[in-house]
C-alpha cells in the first residue's frame, strides 16, 4: 500500500511527464509549421487526396499549394482543396501563383479556396535591373491593393537571384523598399538566401516585420539544392529563434531535392524540429 508521500511523489512525477509530452508534442511546439505542396509535387499530381492524406498523418497543419500543370490545387477545384484539407486537419493558408493575364481568375480561385495569402512565387518580367524592380514593386503594390479588396493577402516568395546588385544596389532590397509593406507581404526563402551568400538575420533585423512567411529550407551550398534538416548550411535552430523578430506567422517546409522520397525526407525533417 503506498503512503500519501509516494503517491504525491508518484503524481507529481506523471503529471511532470504529461507537460514535457505536451511541450514536445508537434501540434503544440510548432503549429504553425507547414508544407509547401511543390515538395510532393508529383505525388499530387497522380493522387493528391492519397498524399494531403500522408502528409495529415505526419503532423502536417498549414498547407501551401503550388500551381502546377493541373491548376493551383493539382486537378482539384479551389473548394475541394479546401474541403480536403479541413477534413484532415490541416488548413490551406497560401499558395504560388503567378501575376498574369489569369490573375482575376487566380483571386477568385483564392477566395473560394479559403486561404489567407496568395504569393507571387517568380519574378513577372525579367531584368535584373533597379529600374525593373521599381515597375515590379509598383505592380506588386497594385496586385496587393487588389487583393486586399478581397480579404486576401498578397506576397512574393524569393529565390537566389533577387539577391543580386547593380551598382552596389541590391535588388531585394530595392524590390522591399519601394513595396508597401500593408500590402505587399514577403515570404522569405531562407534557403536560396544564403545560397545568395546573404543573411536572413541581416534582413529580419533591417525589415523587421516584414516576413509573415518563410520557406524553411536546408541546402547542400556546394550543390546549390535542398536536402534534408540538419545537412546543408542553414542554421535552423538559430532561425526558428528569430521567429518574432522577423514576424512570421506561418513557416513552411520545402524540399525540392531528397535522398529518397519525399515523405521520407519529411519525416525526417520533423523529426528534426521536434529534436530542437
Amino acid at each position: 500500500m503506498k503512503t500519501r508521500r509516494e503517491f504525491i511523489i508518484q503524481t507529481g512525477t506523471l503529471a511532470a511527464s504529461a507537460l514535457l509530452f505536451q511541450s514536445c508534442s508537434p501540434s503544440r511546439k510548432e503549429e504553425n509549421m507547414g508544407l509547401q505542396l511543390y515538395t510532393f509535387r508529383k505525388e499530387m499530381e497522380a493522387d493528391p487526396m492519397g498524399t494531403l492524406k500522408k502528409i495529415a498523418e505526419i503532423g502536417i497543419k498549414q498547407i501551401e499549394s503550388a500551381r502546377s500543370d493541373l491548376g493551383h490545387y493539382y486537378g482539384l477545384t479551389a473548394k475541394a482543396m479546401k474541403t480536403a484539407c479541413n477534413d484532415l486537419g490541416m488548413t490551406l493558408r497560401s499558395g504560388h501563383v503567378h501575376l498574369d493575364e489569369k490573375w482575376e481568375q487566380t483571386m477568385e480561385e483564392a477566395v473560394e479556396s479559403g486561404q489567407e495569402y496568395i504569393i507571387c512565387s517568380t519574378m513577372p518580367t525579367e531584368g535584373q535591373t533597379v529600374d525593373n524592380y521599381k515597375r515590379v514593386a509598383e505592380a506588386f503594390n497594385q496586385a496587393g491593393e487588389q487583393c486586399k479588396k478581397l480579404n486576401l493577402k498578397f506576397g512574393y516568395h524569393n529565390h537566389e537571384y533577387e539577391f543580386e546588385s547593380e551598382n552596389g544596389q541590391v535588388l531585394y532590397d530595392v524590390l522591399l523598399d519601394n513595396c508597401q509593406a500593408d500590402l505587399v507581404h514577403m515570404e522569405l526563402d531562407l534557403g536560396w538566401t544564403i545560397v545568395a551568400g546573404k543573411d536572413p538575420e541581416d534582413y529580419f533585423t533591417r525589415y523587421q516585420g516584414r516576413f509573415p512567411l518563410w520557406h524553411l529550407k536546408d541546402m547542400d551550398m556546394a550543390k546549390r539544392e535542398s536536402t534534408e534538416f540538419g545537412k546543408g548550411g542553414l542554421d535552423i535552430a538559430k532561425m526558428l529563434s528569430l521567429k518574432k523578430q522577423s514576424g512570421v506567422k506561418y513557416i513552411f517546409i520545402e524540399q525540392e531535392e531528397y535522398e529518397s522520397t519525399p515523405l521520407e525526407s519529411m519525416k525526417h525533417n520533423m523529426d528534426f524540429l521536434n529534436k530542437l
